[in-house]
């Protein structure tokens, strides 16, 4: 097979597997068994502009290829750089869109898409949270990479990736707040102990 077309089937791959994994991702939400409806003991509207920003990012690293209507990029002409690139971006893919997954069905009834707790409401420490804190967010920023590297369009990326980490930390501020507030110690010391999004990083 010639290098070219080893590199072609090396995006294929990815884009394929990208866009499946969004799938899954979407379905984790709009598919998922929903727990009996808690009534909400608290909220804060304030993580609206942050999930703004988050879906302003993902516009942004999805405009080029909605409007080429394909999401593979070109063959870099390098047979190895292309299957390594490959690799790590359906890594990144699969890996993002299990994580999301795993943890929205650990948070069950307390999932939310604005900041808020519900009666009843419990500090969950395990499953993808015993990693880190907001694992959900971390998924989300996964899958904005794979999607923008699997583009190939880097500059988008690059300003997606600063309007998602804005929004991801308005959120994050606004529901752990809320946490801080009704769990005092008991989430001071999770939050010493585990990362928010990025183990070593944040």
């Amino acid at each position: 097979m010639e290098i070219s077309e080893a590199s072609h089937l090396a995006h294929q791959i990815t884009s394929d597997t990208v866009i499946v994994c969004w799938w899954a991702f979407g379905l984790t939400f709009w598919l998922r068994k929903k727990p009996p409806r808690a009534r909400a003991a608290r909220r804060d509207r304030s993580s609206l502009i942050g999930m703004l920003l988050q879906v302003v990012a993902y516009f942004i690293v999805w405009l080029h290829p909605l409007l080429r209507r394909q999401l593979l990029i070109p063959a870099s002409g390098s047979q190895p750089l292309d299957w390594l690139l490959a690799l790590v971006t359906v890594a990144i893919a699969i890996g993002s869109a299990y994580l999301v997954n795993s943890a929205a069905r650990r948070l069950g009834k307390q999932w939310s898409l604005t900041a808020r707790l519900v009666e009843g409401h419990t500090l969950i420490q395990d499953g993808p949270y015993r990693f880190v804190r907001n694992p959900i967010y971390t998924g989300m920023f996964g899958m904005l990479l794979a999607t923008g590297i699997a583009a190939g369009q880097w500059i988008a990326l690059l300003v997606a990736s600063v309007s998602f980490i804005f929004g991801t930390y308005i959120r994050v501020r606004s529901e752990e707040q809320l946490l801080r507030e009704a769990f005092g110690s008991e989430f001071e010391k999770y939050e010493h102990k585990v990362p928010a999004l990025i183990p070593g990083v944040y």
